[in-house]
């Protein structure tokens, strides 16, 4: 599918065209004629609305020339070229079929059509199509965010071809880089339904049980499992108004569904719509900001007030049970009016999911997935009541069923109470009711480039065959010729012993295969320099919310970042202990391996996903190939504590500079490296990470993190195969010397001057110009590696010295905020 056409260019339509902007695929954007002037006005305003959204939908603003605008006046021949058609205009039967009518006599006679909605009858929306469309039509459910959610959802029309349909799978789900779940054809689909549902639920049981909206948030968010935003900051970020069209769907859709009286909303969110209260995109919904203090609606007085909700501690610890079992008798038991509610919604949940799973999805697997995956929950439906022991949570359900606490009266179906049953998922597939079976996973060749898939419960992963394994470093490979890296310690930082590990899985690697990956089975990739000793990680260990991470400021999030890291670095204890020497051994031996990395016998690949900052970008820099998926944030970050990259970094980069200069001025090829090291640039998505240099324009960008190892692996194997030998270290490396230095200096007193930049910063970015332009020599004066290495490590020991590195590193181990001194 090389050509798409997307239509309407709305909130989702414009999206939709960039997220396909993003993964290199030409997109014509079609709306109607503006009504004056140029009669694309209307595409325009919407393509240059993109770059200007937070999140940003476009992994980089040169991915925006892929989108050319159309309208439906005048481009609807264009269509003929199209392999792709997605409609993505309003929610409306009555303005798709007028559309499908007049877009007909275009389509071309192999191109697929396939419109975008939450909860629309795809049977419907096929019945008012032309005839010779019905077998290329089919519903996709696009999440919004398009560029961040992972789930898609695809629901076949009727009669769909089914060759088609596997092809539109295999382009979402490589090309797109989208987790596809096929749902089926009732109201709101799979993850809305039950998603949706979960709020209703947690709507009525905040007014049984007297909490507050703000109380709810506390203990529906992280604490669940879930997204930061949990319950009611969800509602405002999705938008009061759309969640109220997601539910007018289920109340008109879902008449007979046994808990349809519960499919309404309370009056005080109606009054909210009245107001044009519909949430963050206009500044006031459930909450409102005023200042710097966030204010929360209270139900009963429908008056605004400041927002103190908290959980108890009770019920705090609680949720912090690592048994499942434990945890949910613990909530069913408590008296805690917290407890109570957090029982009567996890229940009815379930009872929810359990009833309807044979109406709205093929198997369990495929629900739980799409919850995850739509929703951010940590754990799907099914996951949690298998985890938390079957048949005693179905005997909970039923006993509340029995004494009307349960939302609805219907019973739990018969599979469900089981005396056998021990959950719904096995190693061999997941239950699917229909057929008394357990299915597995769908067989497309595309899920063959996924060599560790997204597990659920009671599926079994096993990360190949180890060569050596270390608390901090395992070497293992999956029957292949490859070789796979992956670090054990905690958000995969880098101290001696990961440092050790690599120099030691290198050294095995030469002998045994033809290339050599590094990569992490969770991200980040690594969050960098861990001088404190071993840190492996804790077993059953908590995810990073990566996806919480993508919503944050990216400025913020860097300096969040670094902040951990320092905390990790335990620098300010070295320095009390006079162990100054110690920490500089160990920026040799980080150079060192990095070096290793670079020149070893076979070819080496960084395999990129999530946070890739300070030393875990080093040693993507000094790759054979890097290999990232587009979520990769990638950079140098060390400025931001008072210090300067010394694991090869800065060397890697004046060499790229001189690299590019091909023997012109250094200037404006060091400058860029410079503003990008000073200013701590941590990229927004792998693309950015190829403008700030620190991805290679050869280096491939993945769109589905799946398969970021299987491209990883052929990356290494192609190198092999060219008869690869590393790269001779360069002897004669042109510096820029003390002029541009001066130069620097120059801008950086007028920056100091001018208050922008404190003294201690303007002494850090003078030390990162000191390095990148080779020190105190004339410009073009040859130099080799290590000469670059050493002028790091003085420069990197020189800061580190100083009171205010010191009290910076000192003041976020103590506080987790940044000084600015």
């Amino acid at each position: 599918m090389r050509q798409v056409a997307v239509l309407g260019a709305g909130v989702m339509g414009a999206q939709i065209a960039a997220h396909l902007a993003n993964a290199n695929v030409p997109v014509l954007l079609f709306d109607l004629p503006a009504k004056e002037g140029d009669p694309n006005g209307v595409v325009h305003k919407a393509i240059d609305n993109l770059g200007k959204l937070e999140p940003s939908p476009i992994a980089s603003k040169a991915k925006l020339a892929h989108i050319e605008a159309a309208n439906y006046d005048q481009d609807l021949g264009r269509l003929a070229g199209c392999d792709l058609i997605i409609e993505a205009i309003a929610e409306r039967v009555d303005l798709k079929k007028a559309l499908y009518e007049r877009i007909a006599p275009h389509v071309g006679a192999d191109a697929a059509l396939v419109t975008n909605t939450s909860g629309l009858s795809i049977r419907a929306l096929s019945g008012v199509l032309p005839a010779q469309l019905k077998p290329r039509f089919c519903g996709v459910h696009f999440f919004n965010p398009p560029r961040y959610m992972y789930l898609v959802e695809l629901i076949p029309a009727p009669g769909m071809n089914l060759a088609l349909l596997d092809r539109l799978e295999t382009f979402l789900t490589t090309t797109l880089g989208k987790g596809v779940i096929r749902a089926k054809d009732t109201p709101n689909f799979i993850a809305n339904r039950v998603g949706v549902f979960s709020i209703l639920t947690a709507f009525h049981h905040t007014r049984v049980f007297g909490l507050g909206f703000d109380e709810v948030d506390a203990i529906t968010g992280s604490l669940l499992g879930r997204p930061k935003s949990a319950t009611y900051r969800t509602a405002d970020v999705v938008g009061l108004d759309t969640l109220s069209h997601v539910v007018n769907t289920m109340r008109e859709g879902l008449e007979e569904d046994p808990w349809h009286p519960h499919f309404q909303l309370p009056d005080w969110y109606r009054n909210l719509l009245g107001q044009g209260a519909l949430g963050q995109k206009t500044q006031r919904g459930i909450y409102r900001k005023l200042g710097k203090d966030i204010h929360v609606l209270d139900a009963n007085s429908k008056e605004y007030r400041a927002s103190q909700g908290k959980a108890d501690p009770g019920v705090v610890d609680i949720l912090k049970l690592r048994d499942v079992a434990e945890r949910l008798s613990a909530l069913r038991a408590s008296s805690h009016p917290q407890a109570k509610f957090l029982w009567a919604c996890l229940r009815d949940m379930l009872h929810y999911c359990a009833v309807h799973l044979t109406s709205i999805s093929d198997n369990a697997r495929d629900l739980d997935l799409a919850v995850r995956w739509g929703f951010g929950w940590n754990q799907g439906p099914f996951e949690l009541w298998q985890e938390a022991g079957w048949h005693k949570v179905a005997g909970w359900i039923a006993a509340d069923i029995a004494a009307c606490k349960a939302l609805a009266k219907v019973p739990l179906p018969p599979w469900a109470t089981e005396e056998e049953r021990l959950g719904v998922h096995r190693a061999q597939g997941s239950f699917d009711p229909a057929s008394n079976t357990y299915t597995p996973r769908r067989n497309l060749s595309v899920y063959r480039r996924q060599h560790y898939p997204d597990t659920l419960a009671g599926e079994e992963r096993k990360y190949g065959d180890a060569i050596f394994e270390t608390s901090a470093v395992r070497l293992w490979h999956a029957g292949d010729d490859i070789g796979v890296v992956s670090f054990k310690s905690k958000m995969h930082t880098i101290g001696e012993d990961v440092l050790e590990g690599i120099q030691q899985a290198i050294e095995e690697s030469e002998s045994r295969f033809a290339g050599l990956v590094m990569w992490q089975t969770e991200p980040p990739f690594s969050l960098g320099a861990n001088l404190s000793g071993p840190s492996a990680r804790p077993e059953g260990g908590s995810k990073p919310s990566a996806l919480g991470k993508m919503f944050k400021s990216f400025r913020k999030e860097a300096e969040a970042v670094v902040l951990k890291a320092a905390r990790k670095l335990n620098v300010a204890d070295a320095l009390m202990a006079g162990r100054l020497e110690k920490v500089e051994s160990v920026v040799a031996l980080f150079q060192d391996t990095t070096s290793a990395w670079k020149y070893a016998k076979l070819p080496t690949v960084a395999a990129v996903d999530g946070m890739a900052l300070g030393g875990g970008c080093e040693f993507v820099m000094h790759s054979a190939r890097a290999v990232a998926s587009l979520e990769s944030y990638i950079g140098l970050v060390e400025a931001g504590v008072g210090l300067l990259p010394a694991g090869g970094g800065c060397k890697e980069l004046a060499l790229r500079a001189a690299e590019e200069a091909k023997g012109a001025d250094l200037f404006p090829f060091i400058r860029r490296y410079f503003e990008t090291v000073a200013k701590a640039d941590v990229s927004r998505s792998a693309e950015q990470a190829r403008e700030l240099g620190y991805l290679r324009p050869g280096d491939p960008i993945v769109m589905n993190r799946f398969e970021l190892l299987h491209v990883a692996k052929w990356q290494a194997r192609a190198l092999a195969e060219t008869g690869y030998r590393p790269p001779l270290p360069p002897r004669a490396i042109p510096v820029a010397g003390r002029n541009v230095i001066a130069t620097f200096k120059a801008h950086l007193a007028n920056l100091f001057e001018g208050q922008y930049i404190s003294e201690h910063d303007r002494l850090v970015t003078e030390k990162i110009a000191y390095v990148l332009c080779g020190g105190d020599l004339d410009a073009g004066t040859l130099v080799d590696e290590r000469w670059f290495l050493q002028l790091e490590r003085e420069c990197f020991m020189e800061l580190l010295a100083t009171e205010k590195t010191q009290a910076r590193i000192e003041y976020t181990l103590k506080t987790g905020k940044p000084l600015r001194n």
